[in-house]
């Protein structure tokens, strides 16, 4: 009887191995998002690529508060990394996020999220980051008429009311670069800045050089682009943000280089943000 125990015993931990090894959860997967997935790939859903980006997300970043559109220069990309990755425009999923919660630390409903992060080593311990997709600049913006208007240098900002977005790189680059004598203005958001600027609360405000595109061509009467920061040209690095230790990080981080190597990045950011021939740098 011990022994015929053994042998069920035997058998029933051989067909537990052999229903183990077949089970989605097993790993060993292909690998391949198109094919179902498995668990361990690392989708939020297997087939899928959840993408997320703010609510609302805005242009040139996304039009009309539209990401599945693929229209603006983030949601364009987000197609652009997701066909690289193997994924058809139809398999992508798009959900919104705040702004902090996106890079706070924790556990994520989304694969990537794309509105503007810039990549930074404190975000780093809490989220990844792919490859920068955009490397952009920070700029002054005013209106015709204010004493800024006619900047040519940081010198002729530094006696002026300067304005920016709390907590932004922009308010950090305007307080090394520009250093205004009555300190910069703080503001919960660049909309908060815009108005103040509109109301001649400040002379100008300092935002990243697609946001002053935008305003100077869409939402200030009168906005004017005085010129870019010397020290934040190039400096800003925006990337896709994903979970700690995703092990989707290598493969978007792939993507994004592929697209960058191939001219395709920078095509759409001709065709979204706009030459920056458009604002000198300011010295």
């Amino acid at each position: 009887m011990r022994a015929a125990r053994l042998a069920a015993s035997a058998l029933s931990v051989v067909g537990l191995l052999a229903l183990a090894a077949c089970s989605p959860g097993a790993g060993g997967g292909s690998g391949d998002p198109t094919s179902g997935g498995t668990d361990d790939a690392g989708y939020v859903t297997p087939g899928k690529l959840t993408i997320a980006t703010g609510e609302p997300a805005y242009s040139p970043w996304v039009e009309d508060d539209d990401p599945a559109s693929g229209k603006g220069f983030e949601a364009a990309v987000a197609y652009a990394v997701a066909e690289e990755m193997g994924f058809a425009q139809d398999d992508v999923v798009w959900v919104r996020t705040g702004f902090e919660q996106a890079i706070a630390p924790g556990p994520k409903d989304f694969d990537l999220n794309i509105q503007q992060f810039t990549i930074t080593d404190e975000r780093r311990a809490a989220v990844d980051f792919s490859t920068p997709y955009y490397t952009t600049a920070q700029v002054v913006v005013t209106l015709e008429g204010t004493p800024a208007a006619d900047a040519t240098t940081l010198a002729q900002l530094e006696p002026l009311a300067i304005g920016a977005a709390s907590g932004s790189t922009s308010f950090e680059a305007a307080e090394a670069q520009i250093a205004p004598a009555a300190g910069v203005q703080v503001f919960n958001t660049n909309d908060d800045a815009k108005l103040a600027l509109q109301n001649g609360q400040v002379d100008a405000i300092v935002v990243d050089l697609p946001t002053a595109f935008y305003l100077v061509g869409a939402e200030l009467d009168g906005g004017v682009i005085v010129g870019q920061l010397p020290d934040s040209t190039g400096g800003d690095e925006l990337g896709f943000v994903l979970e700690k230790d995703s092990p989707l990080t290598e493969d978007v981080s792939a993507a994004v280089d592929a697209l960058r190597e191939d001219g395709t990045l920078a095509a759409l950011a001709d065709e979204w943000l706009g030459s920056a021939g458009a604002a000198p740098v300011l010295q």
